[in-house]
């Protein structure tokens, strides 16, 4: 075979990785008087699609440690300050429990569609 005729389903084949990760989002939580928030409101519970990034973004002047013991998606994104945000992809469908190992009235639940 040609190159020319291998080139149309190379790029037949990047156009369909490059709508896939088109596809993924960011979401932004902020942690503001030890709470989560979404676009300035308090939130308990939000859904995202699989392949969609949560960014939790410390907005309080104190620090936060987000974690997950869910069997879905376990994780703990360690201590950090003000101005710093760290980020986690959720890649499976369901719901994660997530949480603030230091402000335990902070809970929220994240379900992935």
């Amino acid at each position: 075979m040609s190159r020319q005729k291998l080139l149309p389903g190379a790029l037949f084949v990047t156009a369909l990785l490059a709508a896939g990760s088109a596809q993924a989002g960011e979401i932004i939580v902020d942690q503001h008087n030890k709470t989560f928030v979404v676009d300035g409101n308090k939130v308990e519970a939000i859904t995202i699609s699989v392949g969609d990034t949560v960014r939790f973004r410390n907005d309080d002047p104190f620090f936060h440690n987000i974690f997950s013991l869910s069997d879905l998606k376990t994780f703990d994104l360690g201590s950090f300050p003000k101005g710093q945000s760290k980020t986690i992809t959720f890649e499976k469908a369901g719901m994660v429990e997530v949480e603030c190992a230091i402000h335990p009235e902070m809970y929220m639940e994240v379900t992935i569609k």
